[in-house]
C-alpha cells in the first residue's frame, strides 16, 4: 500500500515520518520545498502536486490549516480529485468546519472516492511520538480499513459518527482545551499575585479534581517561560472561529468559548499569535502586572 501525504507543517512532518518508520511507502507534497526535502531524506518519494500524489497513492492523507486550503488541495485545479483512483480513500486529518468536510466528501463520492475526516489532538509533542488522539467521522468499513494507518500516528482513534463527526468532536475538544488553559492561567496568576508559589500550587492540585492533561502539559512550560509553539495561538483562533460558526449554525450559544476567543485575539494584536496557546497566561499577566514563574 502506498500512502500520499499532503501538508508537511508542524504536525504533518512528524506524522509522515512515523508512517515511514512503520514501513509504509510514502509520496509527499507541500508547497514549501524544504519541508518536502526533510521528509524525502527519511525515505519518502516526492510528489509534484496534489493531483500527482493522489494518482500514485491508494490512501491520501491531508494535514492542512483550514477549510479553504482543504477545498483547494482536494477539489481545486490540480487537486486530489483529479488524480485519485476510483475506490481510493482520502483521510483528511486537518481541523476544519464539519460542513466543509461533508461538502468535500460529497464531491469526492461523485467520483467514487471515499473519505473520512480524522482531526487530531495532542500538538507537536504527541505528533512526534505517535500518541495523538484521533477523532474520526465516516463509514465504519472505511474507518476499519484505515485504522492500522491511524494507529501508527496516534495512541487512540475513535469513530464518532458519520462524515463531519470527527471535526465536531475536535471542535468540542478545542473548547475544553481553551477553557482549561484560561482557567489554569487565571489560577496561577492569582497564586503569583498573592505571593504563593505557582509551582507549589501546581503540585498541590494536580493530583486532585483540578488535575488535567492540560495542566500537566502547560503549567511547567509556563513556569519555565517556554512558549515555543506546540500549537500556535493563531491556529487555536482558527479552531475557535470554526467552533463559533458551527455553534451559531446549530443554535448553541458559546459564552465561554467567545470569551477565550477574545483573549486570544488580544494576544494576537500584541504580536503573540505565533506563540504556543499556553501563552494565554500573558493575557492575565498583563492585566495583573505579575509573571508566573517557578
Amino acid at each position: 500500500m502506498k500512502i500520499g501525504f499532503i501538508g508537511l507543517g508542524i504536525m504533518g512532518r512528524p506524522m509522515s515520518k512515523n508512517l515511514l518508520k512503520a514501513g509504509y511507502e510514502l509520496v509527499v507534497y507541500d508547497r514549501n520545498k524544504w519541508k518536502r526535502d526533510e521528509v524525502i531524506k527519511e525515505g519518502a518519494e516526492e510528489g509534484t502536486s496534489p493531483k500527482d500524489v493522489a494518482s500514485r497513492s491508494d490512501v491520501i492523507i491531508t494535514m492542512l490549516p483550514n477549510s479553504p486550503q482543504v477545498k483547494e488541495v482536494v477539489l481545486g485545479n490540480g487537486g486530489v480529485i483529479e488524480g485519485a483512483k476510483e475506490g481510493s480513500i482520502l483521510i483528511d486529518m486537518s481541523s476544519i468546519a464539519p460542513l466543509a468536510s461533508r461538502e468535500v466528501s460529497e464531491k469526492l463520492a461523485e467520483k467514487k472516492i471515499r473519505m473520512i475526516d480524522a482531526p487530531v489532538s495532542g500538538g507537536e509533542p504527541k505528533a512526534i511520538d505517535g500518541t495523538l488522539s484521533i477523532m474520526v467521522g465516516g463509514e465504519e468499513k472505511d474507518f476499519e480499513e484505515c485504522l492500522p494507518i491511524l494507529k501508527t500516528m496516534g495512541s487512540s482513534a475513535v469513530l464518532c459518527g458519520e462524515i463531519g463527526a470527527g471535526n465536531v468532536t475536535k471542535l468540542a475538544n478545542q473548547i475544553m482545551v481553551a477553557v482549561n488553559i484560561a482557567g489554569m492561567s487565571e489560577a496561577l496568576v492569582l497564586a503569583a499575585k498573592s505571593g504563593v508559589s505557582p509551582e507549589k500550587v501546581y503540585n498541590a492540585v494536580r493530583g486532585g479534581l483540578a488535575g488535567s492533561t492540560v495542566l500537566d502539559a502547560k503549567a511547567p512550560l509556563i513556569m519555565d517561560r517556554k512558549f515555543d509553539p506546540g500549537f500556535r495561538i493563531d491556529l487555536h483562533i482558527k479552531d475557535l472561529g470554526n467552533v463559533i460558526e458551527t455553534g451559531h449554525g446549530v443554535g448553541v450559544p458559546l459564552p465561554l468559548t467567545s470569551s477565550v476567543m477574545e483573549m486570544f485575539q488580544a494576544l494576537k494584536v500584541d504580536g503573540l499569535g505565533s506563540e504556543d496557546h499556553g501563552a494565554l497566561v500573558k493575557f492575565y499577566e498583563k492585566l495583573s502586572h505579575i509573571e508566573v514563574t517557578r
